[in-house]
Order: structure tokens, then C-alpha cells, then sequence
């Protein structure tokens, strides 16, 4: 699916208008959270899972400390 959307002032910060469908399909309403990840594909923008959150967080810390490791592990 491929869809324009248009960037709109909302006080001094900038916005995205999600239609109702888009908004359906990804299971959330007005005052929900979506979580923004970067991808090698792009940004994927997904319902906010505070569960989720917490074990990303963890394993971006874990990455970030054990950078060298991982790299000799992936070799």
C-alpha cells in the first residue's frame, strides 16, 4: 500500500493526520501510543507495547556493551 500523507502544524510541533482505515488496521484510536522503530526497509510505526518497550530497551543497552563481542559472535 502506498498513501500520501500530509505533514500539519499542531502547535509548535509538526503532525501526521492517520485516516480512520490506516488507523483500524493498526488497532489504536485517538490518545493511543505507536511505537516508531527504524528498519533497514524504512520507519515502521506500530501500537505502543509497553512489555515490548521494556525487552528493546534492554537488548539495545546489552548491544550497545557488548558491541565487541557480538561482532567476534557474528563472524
Amino acid at each position: 500500500m502506498t498513501r500520501k500523507l500530509k505533514l500539519t502544524a499542531i502547535g509548535n510541533s509538526t503532525g501526521v493526520i492517520l485516516p480512520k482505515d490506516l488507523l483500524e488496521k493498526l488497532r489504536v484510536d485517538r490518545g493511543d501510543e505507536l511505537m516508531v522503530l527504524e528498519t533497514p526497509d524504512g520507519i515502521r510505526l506500530t501500537p505502543y507495547d509497553p512489555e515490548f518497550a521494556a525487552q528493546l530497551e534492554i537488548a539495545e543497552d546489552i548491544m550497545r556493551e557488548d558491541r565487541d563481542l557480538l561482532r567476534k559472535l557474528a563472524e
